[in-house]
């Protein structure tokens, strides 16, 4: 093989390795990014499907529109409610009939469908304890006919929420330990392939710390090139997922975005320093007869 051959393929081989520290670690970085915005953003989600249980005040076909008033006033005071929706029964006789097609009025010769008040609450304020005394509360009032709320749908929501709290904190450290292996493995096949640049600079008398300078240099350039690739891939990712979910309102989230945008440059920059630093420094300790 000539000379040039020999370059040819030595600069192949090193843009090998680079591209191949850059790919693992915007897959890493990546996925870092996306565990953030969902760790950030998990109170968010909670509280929106919380705020979507909704209790059902059902009146008696006695009580007088002024009593209806004065228990939207009263419910609406309360701090834990979000809004109230009234519905009367013809509102609510229309919209049953638009859905299974039929006029069941015509055949029944009545309404047999109630005024109902439905609550939606603050998601903080969202808890068994809570709706229950609020119920028991509404239930007081002579003119209120029923009062319900989807009670297993609650507690199952509150002990999935604590189950997924423990998971998520389980799973972001578990990544967090993977991600580290899996860019430092990189960065060492990279730094093995120059192993005998490395004796070579040994040998001309070089120090320690002037070898590992531009291996570190160059790899904090690369977790840098990889981090914005990343978040590039991030950006479209949060885009997509705020227009399937624009009630998350995630671009309205500035500074939880800058402070996962920040994360993940400073991570992929700091891992890859830290990696190289380790991966230089056991090449500088071994013995000639090792490095084969």
């Amino acid at each position: 093989m000539s000379k040039k051959s020999q370059e040819k393929f030595q600069k192949r081989r090193v843009l090998n390795s680079y591209f191949s520290v850059v790919i693992s670690i915007t897959f890493v970085l990546f996925l870092l990014g996306i565990l953030g915005l969902f760790v950030l953003n998990y109170r968010n989600i909670s509280s929106h499907f919380k705020e979507q249980i909704a209790m059902n005040v059902y009146l008696k076909n006695s009580a007088k529109e002024i009593e209806i008033t004065q228990l939207k006033k009263k419910i609406l005071l309360n701090p834990a409610t979000k809004k109230v929706n009234y519905i009367s029964k013809e509102a609510a006789a229309e919209s049953y009939v638009s859905d299974i097609g039929e006029d069941f009025i015509s055949f029944l010769g009545y309404n047999p469908l109630l005024d109902v008040i439905d609550i939606f609450f603050n998601a903080s304020f969202v808890s068994n304890q809570t709706l229950s005394s609020t119920k028991i509360d509404i239930e007081s009032f002579d003119f209120v006919e029923e009062v319900i709320y989807d009670k297993p749908l609650l507690e199952l929501l509150e002990e999935n929420v604590q189950k997924i709290t423990f998971g998520l904190l389980f799973f972001t450290l578990l990544f967090i330990i993977i991600a580290l292996l899996l860019i430092n493995s990189s960065i060492r096949l990279s730094i093995f392939s120059k192993r005998f640049v490395i004796k070579t600079m040994q040998l001309v008398g070089a120090k320690k710390s002037f070898i590992r300078k531009p291996f570190i240099l160059n790899n904090m350039l690369l977790g840098f090139i990889s981090s914005i690739i990343s978040l590039g891939a991030l950006s479209y990712f949060i885009y997509v997922i705020n227009r399937q979910f624009p009630e998350f309102k995630i671009f309205n989230q500035t500074n939880e975005l800058v402070l996962i945008y920040l994360i993940v440059v400073i991570f992929g920059i700091t891992i890859s320093g830290l990696s190289t630093f380790f991966a230089t420094q056991r090449y500088l300790n071994l013995k000639t007869n090792a490095r084969y």
